[in-house]
């Protein structure tokens, strides 16, 4: 029977962040994954044609900028182990009708003189809200790569300051109340919006409006990457450094139970009914409604909270096209260097509300939210010369009404049909005669690529709202990234603190597992 001191159940960053923490602190690690690669969610692959590198998830690295993990590059993925970022000076960028941009740069005074183009005031708003969250990015970032603060003594901290309770106040309230208040240009509305319900959320949802008061710092004061050659650049950098460190992975390699014994986490059964024994600890990435599946014995009390975590409204459906050459954008060349590109055929907030309330009620838009780009304008090793490869992003629902699920299966092909149609007005080539070859993942695909994760096709995990933050992340039992009643059990993904994206979290489990093992977090980096 095989033994380690940590046995990692799932190879997304994730986990494999924190087995790389685990591993730099001399710990005999493991990883096993299902699938035939790791990376779970940040994983770059040739799925259509050779030479042809996509992102199957992630492509946009935006929240792990502030995490030590890079800023200190504390386990050496930057300086020993070939991670390499692309920053653009253009983090994010609309298109409107009639091909009207709006660009917001990396640069402050820069972003401002878009906004300006369309409302004075408007500039003047946005500087105000830029230059409050940049000034706030030291406290922001000193709480989201760590175990979270329990939920009650956080909000009774934010409560005992003007500022706390300015910030508790956007807690609570949705991206649109503010924004809607704050701003008097729709375009300007529509942009910003659009932006934070990246995040998986409606822009009148409660609880949610968090996200106006955190991006700007974040988009200018770290800016928006992609790593050199795909996202999946970050998870071969890991592999690397847990590889330098004596760490193993296994691929293919699926978990079917967590073993408890007096209270306690011993190790794993694997569905070929091999047992590996972890003298230390385990590490799983399990969705909270997962959790009975795979770990027995637990109170009732925590399985039926984990049961009852929500999943983000809606989901993604994704399509990525291999190109004889790269889009040509009927707005310029300007707008080939943003790394996040929205498209509207409309100019009105109404209409982009319109559009929200079909996901609410779980049907298909008609009119997509279109997103997405040609990577190889920002970098051309993902292609052949002078080829390129479109990025198909649109917000999509899960549970189709009336239908379920299941129901994508025999839609998928009509709807990516439909919603290439529909990039026709701002992309002269994204055309049969210029595409070589496509792959469409719908919501339920997304689900069926990590189940254990991406459960309800939510690539997030759970839903953003303020009694799913922080100490509450998913539940008040798994808050601390802990089962309890399964003692040396430790969580991973994107349905924990600090939430979904490329966040580096794993970090945060590392940390909580380096204090309750005893083992001092800065000695153990060699800092």
């Amino acid at each position: 029977m095989a033994s380690y001191d940590i046995v990692v159940m799932g190879g997304g960053h994730n986990g494999l962040t924190a087995a790389a923490y685990l591993a730099r602190a001399g710990k005999k690690v493991l990883v096993l994954e299902r699938q035939a690669f790791v990376g779970g969610g940040v994983v770059t692959r040739e799925i259509n044609t050779p030479g042809y590198r996509h992102d199957l998830h992630s492509s946009c690295h935006i929240m792990i900028q502030g995490n030590p993990l890079i800023t200190q590059d504390e386990l050496g993925l930057i300086g020993r182990h070939g991670l390499n970022y692309h920053y653009s000076d253009v983090p994010y960028a609309s298109i409107f009708p009639d091909n009207e941009t709006l660009i917001t740069y990396k640069d402050l005074d820069a972003a401002c003189a878009q906004i300006a183009r369309f409302s004075a005031k408007d500039a003047d708003t946005y500087r105000m809200f830029a230059e409050r969250s940049m000034a706030m990015m030291p406290m922001f970032m000193s709480g989201l790569y760590a175990p979270p603060l329990p939920f009650g003594p956080f909000m009774a901290m934010l409560d005992s300051s003007d500022e706390g309770r300015d910030i508790l106040d956007a807690m609570n309230r949705s991206s649109l109340d503010i924004i809607d208040s704050a701003f008097e240009d729709d375009r300007v509305k529509i942009h910003l919006l659009k932006l934070v319900t990246e995040n998986l959320q409606l822009p009148d949802e409660l609880g949610t409006g968090m996200g106006i008061y955190l991006m700007p710092g974040i988009i200018h004061t770290f800016g928006v990457s992609q790593p050199v050659g795909g996202s999946g650049g970050l998870t071969d950098a890991l592999v690397r450094c847990l590889e330098a460190d004596g760490g193993e992975i296994r691929l293919e390699a699926e978990v079917a139970q967590i073993l408890v014994s007096g209270g306690r986490a011993t190790g794993v059964r694997m569905v070929d009914g091999e047992e590996i024994l972890a003298k230390d600890a385990v590490i799983g990435a399990i969705h909270p409604h997962r959790l009975e599946a795979f770990v027995k014995g637990l109170d009732e009390a925590i399985y039926r909270r984990a049961r009852r975590v929500n999943t983000s409204t809606q989901s993604l459906f994704v399509s990525h096209y291999d190109l004889k050459e790269r889009t040509k954008y009927l707005a310029g060349e300007e707008i080939t260097r943003a790394t996040m590109l929205e498209y509207f055929t409309f100019d009105r907030l109404s209409d982009l509300l319109d559009d929200f309330d079909y996901l609410r009620r779980r049907r298909i838009t008609p009119r997509r939210l279109l997103g997405g780009g040609d990577e190889t304008h920002g970098d051309p090793s993902r292609a052949p010369a002078g080829a390129g490869i479109f990025h198909s992003i649109t917000m999509a629902p899960y549970n189709i009404e009336g239908k379920g699920p299941a129901h994508w299966d025999e839609i998928k092909e009509e709807y990516a049909a439909e919603t290439l149609r529909q990039y026709a007005p701002f992309i002269s080539n994204l055309t049969p005669d210029n595409i070589i070859a496509a792959t469409h993942w719908s919501p339920l695909d997304m689900e069926r690529s990590s189940p254990n994760s991406f459960v309800n096709g939510d690539m997030h995990g759970a839903a953003p709202f303020l009694y799913q933050t922080v100490g509450h992340r998913p539940t008040p039992d798994l808050g601390q990234y802990t089962v309890p009643g399964a003692e040396r059990l430790y969580l991973v993904g994107p349905f924990m603190h600090p939430g979904g994206g490329v966040y580096g979290a794993g970090r945060a489990t590392a940390i909580r597992m380096f204090d309750d093992m005893g083992i001092d977090f800065d000695r153990a980096i060699g800092r």
